[in-house]
């Protein structure tokens, strides 16, 4: 293969006999791998007049070395760092990590590569990485997870409020703004708060609000009642109540001349709106008026 043949196909220059016998060439299958490898490669944005500008405050007054190259070698390097480029490409995207997330009013069942089982509550988030879960089993989570987790190496996942730890077992993570809670349903989970370790045997779970943690026991089951199409609260502020009914419903909650730092204990359906929005008013004593996607919940002043 004549030496100028790479760069004269490269840019479509190549007589048709010039083609056939480029194509006969034990190189030509490598060549043709590499440049459909690099035909999506999107190079950074670059701003042109920014470079010009940073150049001309970096003058030099050094003679500048030319080094001429062999036609052939300059085209290897070329190749080579087309290589080079896919390369770092591939291992870029292959790094990144597989993302699930929930609107409003919606859920998703997803499948781990050891066969763990997430469900993953209305507008939740889970992050991890699928290349690298052999080693590194690890879930970031914002948001609200009941996981099912095959039996093998430890599992963690990781919220910005702590971190919890099992070993297969079955449990419920909600990691919300200001609120924080971990349910074992299943097995012993390892809870890590505030740099403090809490162990939860099956039927307890460690609740912090506002900063403040208290361990409860719930009931015996072998799942939390969301899955079910229910909302159960015990002795929770009013606000987070009615914050989980907009994400079960998608409707804005308006509040008037209400305290939504009162306790609520009870229950609401996740799937019917009036008998949720009885549930939740009639208990608390509060009146409510839906319009369109709004719905506000107030009080009668004497």
């Amino acid at each position: 293969m004549q030496e100028n043949y790479l760069a004269k196909w490269l840019n479509n220059e190549l007589s048709e006999e010039e083609v056939v016998k480029f194509k006969e060439s034990k190189e030509y299958a490598s060549y043709v791998k590499l440049r459909e490898a690099t035909d999506n490669l999107v190079g950074p944005d670059f701003d042109m007049a920014k470079a010009w500008e940073d150049l001309n405050k970096q003058k030099v007054s050094k003679e500048i070395k030319v080094v001429k190259l062999n036609p052939f070698k300059k085209y290897l390097s070329i190749a080579a760092a087309i290589a080079l480029i896919f390369t770092a490409t591939f291992l870029y995207y292959g790094s990144l990590n597989e993302e699930v997330s929930t609107q409003y009013a919606e859920r998703a069942e997803i499948v781990l590569p050891d066969a763990s089982e997430v469900q993953l509550n209305a507008d939740s988030q889970i992050s991890y990485s699928k290349k690298n879960w052999d080693n590194k089993r690890n879930i970031a989570l914002n948001g609200e997870a009941f996981f099912k987790v095959a039996k093998g190496k430890r599992f963690t996942v990781t919220t910005e409020n702590g971190t919890v730890t099992v070993l297969g077992t079955q449990f419920n993570v909600e990691n919300r703004k200001d609120y924080f809670e971990v349910a074992c349903y299943e097995g012993l989970v390892s809870v890590i708060y505030n740099k403090k370790e809490v162990k939860l045997p099956a039927g307890n779970s460690l609740v912090v609000i506002n900063g403040e943690a208290h361990a409860l026991e719930i009931p015996n089951i072998k799942e939390p009642s969301w899955i079910r199409d229910e909302s159960n609260f015990k002795s929770i502020p009013l606000k987070y109540v009615l914050d989980e009914f907009q994400r079960q419903f998608n409707l804005e909650v308006v509040t008037q001349n209400i305290d939504t730092e009162q306790l609520f204990t009870g229950s609401f359906s996740n799937t019917n709106r009036d008998l949720a929005l009885q549930s939740i008013s009639t208990p608390s004593q509060m009146k409510y008026k839906l319009e369109g996607n709004k719905v506000l919940f107030y009080a009668e002043t004497p």
